[in-house]
């Protein structure tokens, strides 16, 4: 069972470079994990991935943009860089001028707002989503004895977090349980608060497994690392 959710365009956080957290914050969602976790049999992962792709195409495409602005420009006013006249030789001068555009556009569809710009959308969820499975499974997430792992992934290129639950939970959550702990780290995360979006978004979900997972007296064990994972 997933919940995902976009976070608005123009959501001050950062995007695109490796995010680094210092240790007192680092400690605060360690905390956060272990104390939802008090009340309920389930494990919670916490995940904050600089990308969940590399869209090469919107390199293209921003290079195919720019080039064909910079030859639309030129051939239209060529009465201001050519006023004596067309020579074959400056053909040349088209084709340097359109491979340098491209190059230029190719290295502007590396930056986060030029990729978000030219992927669809459809396209960034579909990479998210595919992150979070991968991650899933990397991380042991479902590895847990009762199949009771969530983990709550925040993807700060797509402005994106995803919750995904193993399952064992499925079956017990609605939809809408899930929406809301989107909604609650998406409250902070607005605010370019990516620490305090993420802990929000842990607590609402140890209230919400509290009630379909309540933990076992005397029979509680840890079985993952309460830990942030951040990847790039």
């Amino acid at each position: 069972m997933v919940a995902a959710a976009i976070l608005g365009e123009g959501v001050p956080v950062e995007t695109g470079e490796y995010l680094a957290l210092t240790e007192e914050e680092r400690e605060r969602i360690k905390r956060t994990v272990h104390a939802a976790e008090q009340q309920t049999n389930a494990e919670i992962v916490p995940m904050i991935v600089s990308r969940s792709g590399l869209y090469r195409d919107a390199q293209h495409r921003a290079g195919l943009l720019l080039s064909l602005v910079v030859l639309t420009l030129m051939l239209t006013t060529e009465i201001f860089w050519l006023p004596w006249g067309w020579h074959g030789s400056n053909a040349a001068w088209l084709v340097l001028a359109t491979i340098v555009a491209y190059v230029a556009g190719a290295w502007l569809g590396t930056l986060a707002p030029c990729i978000r710009l030219l992927t669809p959308t459809d396209r960034m969820r579909h990479k998210v989503r595919l992150r979070a499975e991968r991650a899933f499974t990397t991380h042991a997430v479902s590895q847990t004895r009762e199949r009771t792992g969530v983990l709550i992934m925040v993807s700060l290129l797509e402005r994106q977090i995803y919750v995904l639950a193993d399952q064992s939970i499925v079956q017990r959550v609605p939809p809408e349980g899930w929406s809301s702990v989107v909604e609650a780290a998406v409250s902070q995360l607005i605010r370019g608060d990516i620490v305090g979006g993420l802990c929000q978004g842990i607590q609402v979900c140890g209230t919400l497994l509290a009630e379909v997972c309540p933990s076992h007296p005397g029979d509680n064990p840890d079985e993952l690392s309460n830990e942030l994972v951040i990847e790039s």
